[in-house]
């Protein structure tokens, strides 16, 4: 634990001025990444963010398909939002839903050729521009500390969730 931690801070409930400017230069960077990630993945590939998130989380399951359910929770989603979205991609054609042979009532999402084609097809545009508007912000040392920002927020808000 590090002195910037609230059990260190002898029981202080609200962030510091300082904490406060931190925060918010961190929500407003991220918000400004985000929106010039999607925008360069939409102009690049015709998808969106959350298009790229289904695909990619396909791609990489077994079989190119997955559980409703196991994909909502995969990308961080409620299944409701997913269900929404996943109607708009079968309509494009880049995926498909099917009953699922093993669990009543469930349904499995499959990656479609034309999705596969297009994940394929936003990728090296979509690194690239991670690379230019994330990782050559930073020095290598910056990233790595990103990384253990990430990590370490990500446990914490886990843990939070199981409470």
């Amino acid at each position: 634990m590090t002195e910037a931690t609230p059990a260190r801070r002898g029981g202080r409930q609200l962030p510091t001025s300082d904490e406060l400017r931190i925060w918010r230069d961190f929500i407003e960077t991220t918000a400004v990444l985000s929106s010039r990630l999607e925008s360069r993945l939409q102009n690049d590939s015709s998808l969106s963010t959350g298009d790229y998130a289904v695909l990619l989380a396909l791609s990489e399951a077994e079989g190119q398909a997955m559980r409703s359910s196991a994909l909502a929770a995969h990308i961080g989603w409620e299944r409701s939002r997913l269900s929404h979205h996943l109607g708009r991609m079968e309509r494009r054609g880049l995926i498909r839903r099917q009953e699922c042979a093993t669990v009543p009532r469930g349904a499995e999402v499959l990656l479609t050729t034309a999705g596969a084609e297009a994940f394929r097809g936003a990728t090296f545009p979509h690194l690239r521009a991670i690379r230019e508007l994330f990782v050559d912000a930073l020095t290598p040392d910056q990233v790595l500390v990103a990384g253990e920002i990430a990590a370490a927020l990500r446990v914490h808000l886990d843990a939070l969730r199981e409470k």
